[in-house]
């Protein structure tokens, strides 16, 4: 056993040094973890921000003033005016995302229990017409409501509706696509830093050296794995520390240490599959091809971008047999939510049990592919 512990030591000690002599492998993994992270966070919002809207007023009354002078920054630009003839081009140009139409007589159909239909909205920028659209009904509704009581004071309801947001409570994406991605870029680089070494291997020949050295194929595959790992989980926390909490001032609710224990646990399956692909190709360009689909499947369906509970009910299924389902349960849990062992030690079982499943298919391929290269 302590023969197979220094051998394992020393094949990672030398994939390292293989890594270190990559200076495209080094210049992607400092990409990946930091202007990756930052401008995905930045760059991708989905709340409303500096939307364009424009207004037609043919009533020019105090209601469409009042409308218009409510209808704000930072989540809208300043209403630009436009002539009725106009509406249709500039929807069609893209100009503007959102067109208030006040026919003449809006203000009294208002006052005489009308509802005059007025916001025109361009969907195809599908997330602020979204939002956009309710905000502005929102506006439009309150002013209105004032308007027609003839005070400042909108009409009391009998239920007072209270909406409490927690873990962002300002609603702001920065906080969540940017932990977000550095937990797809966690999967990613396991998968393409471990297949990419073995194929290495091959391309530079130096599989052969290690087949007739006194090593098994479980040492070359656990080295590999823990070499690899490592430089993973380093650039996650400093990611996670210099671009998220220092750059972007993301606050990170849970504790560090248990995430990267979960992260070392995800590692071992992620890394295996990654082995698992290299062993059904023979070049960098195969595997990049096979790796592809995987990483876009994992990522997309794992609940980093779109809610599980969103998916079809067959599809949430199929999806826990993908440890990468199980790390982004896990990891919101804890960094968003201050969660505990307690809560996600559910998650971790299955990371562990899906880890063995990988490693052992992993090693077996791995083992038939070291013997037809014998």
């Amino acid at each position: 056993m302590w023969q197979w512990l220094t051998n394992v030591f020393r094949l990672g000690l030398k994939e390292l040094n293989s890594l270190r002599a990559d200076p495209v492998l080094i210049l992607l993994i400092v990409y990946v973890f930091s202007f990756a992270v930052y401008s995905v966070a930045t760059g991708a919002k989905l709340e409303v921000s500096n939307a364009s809207v424009a207004y037609v007023d043919q009533d020019r009354s105090a209601l469409t003033g009042r409308i218009l002078g409510a209808i704000l920054p930072p989540e809208f630009n300043p209403p630009q005016e436009i002539s009725a003839g106009e509406i249709e081009s500039v929807m069609n140009s893209g100009k503007f995302v959102f067109v208030l139409s006040f026919p003449p007589s809006f203000e009294a159909d208002v006052l005489s229990g009308h509802k005059p239909q007025m916001l025109n909205v361009d969907a195809t920028a599908m997330a602020q017409a979204g939002n956009g659209s309710v905000f502005l009904q929102q506006i439009i509704l309150a002013e209105v409501a004032k308007f027609v009581s003839g005070d400042d004071i909108t009409t009391t309801r009998l239920i007072d509706l209270v909406v409490r947001t927690k873990f962002n409570p300002n609603l702001n994406s920065i906080w969540f696509s940017s932990v977000m991605q550095i937990i797809n870029n966690i999967t990613i680089l396991s998968v393409l830093l471990t297949g990419a070494a073995l194929i290495r291997e091959r391309e530079h020949g130096t599989i052969e050296h290690l087949l007739v050295m006194p090593v098994t194929p479980s040492e070359i595959m656990v080295a590999k794995i823990w070499a690899n790992g490592l430089v993973i989980v380093v650039a996650a926390i400093l990611s996670l520390w210099i671009v998220v909490q220092t750059v972007l001032a993301v606050p990170i609710a849970g504790s560090i240490p248990l995430f990267v224990c979960g992260a070392v646990l995800y590692l071992a399956s992620v890394t295996g599959l990654g082995i698992l692909l290299a062993t059904f190709t023979t070049s960098m360009p195969q595997f990049g091809l096979l790796s592809l689909p995987v990483l876009v499947i994992m990522n997309l369906l794992s609940g980093s971008t779109t809610p599980m509970e969103s998916m079809p009910v067959w599809l949430q299924n199929v999806m826990q047999l993908s440890p990468s389902t199980h790390f982004v349960s896990f990891s919101q849990a804890i960094l968003y939510r201050d969660a505990g062992l307690d809560i996600v030690w559910p998650d971790m079982v299955v990371m562990v049990a899906l880890s063995a499943v990988f490693f052992f298919i992993a090693l077996k391929r791995f083992r038939v592919t070291m013997a037809t290269v014998r």
